[in-house]
């Protein structure tokens, strides 16, 4: 049996990285992997690579595929354990991502372990959310502008202060959510053609949403694989 993958797809602001938290945390033995967090980390370097990625990413624009591509594969070739699986937050974005993670896991013996899940939320609550959400300034956590924590004036994670990122403005969450229907769309319907897409309704509270996922979890069968799920 092979340990299986999550990928979290969905719309800027949908909660990826929420999610992906409580995921880590209910089943442990995941490898993280943030493409938002390998860019943010990627854009602070005095190179040519990343002050490019800066300014892309201030436009709300797509980094190029080979660079992500290059970025998570670097990280899964360094640290997936051969017992982990791993945990993308906010891949794949583009359908030639898409089909290089499944040629990744095949390469693996993984073959058919993947499991996409798409936290669907509509165009305009992602907007509110974006124009809305904050960052800390310290630790970086990202703090959802939902639920409990919409009242939140410092860090629940360091106490640090709470910003606005500086990549959430109306031009560029703008172009974020465009890039969605341009071409996340058809890296859904790559995975819809053999049933592997699991679509939960985001626009409910954080709990509902991993209690849906969890439960969707568990009833999904991925055709031809077999993976080892946790039981947690």
């Amino acid at each position: 049996m092979k340990p299986i993958s999550f990928a979290l797809i969905g719309r800027s602001g949908c909660g990826k990285g929420t999610q992906a938290e409580l995921l880590q945390k209910h089943f442990g033995n995941l490898f993280y992997i943030s493409t938002g967090g390998l860019l943010r980390e990627l854009a602070k370097l005095d190179t040519s690579a990343g002050k490019s990625a800066k300014q892309i990413m201030q436009e709300g624009k797509l980094i190029p595929d080979f660079m992500i591509i290059g970025l998570w594969m670097r990280e899964l070739n360094v640290n997936l354990k051969e017992d982990q699986g791993a945990l993308f937050d906010g891949a794949f974005r583009r359908l030639v991502e898409a089909q290089q993670a499944d040629e990744y896991f095949k390469f693996l013996e993984r073959e058919n372990t993947l499991m996409p899940i798409l936290i669907d939320i509509s165009k305009q609550e992602a907007y509110d959310r974006l124009t809305k959400r904050r960052i800390c300034k310290d630790c970086g956590k990202i703090i959802p502008f939902v639920g409990e924590f919409k009242n939140l004036e410092k860090c629940d994670n360091c106490g640090g202060e709470l910003l606005h990122r500086p990549d959430d403005n109306p031009d560029a969450i703008n172009n974020r959510l465009a890039y969605f229907d341009n071409e996340v769309l058809e890296v859904l319907n790559y995975y819809k053609k053999d049933n592997r897409l699991i679509t939960i309704n985001g626009e409910q509270s954080i709990e509902k949403v991993f209690e849906d996922i969890l439960d969707a979890v568990k009833q999904h069968q991925i055709p031809n694989s077999k993976i080892q799920i946790p039981n947690k």
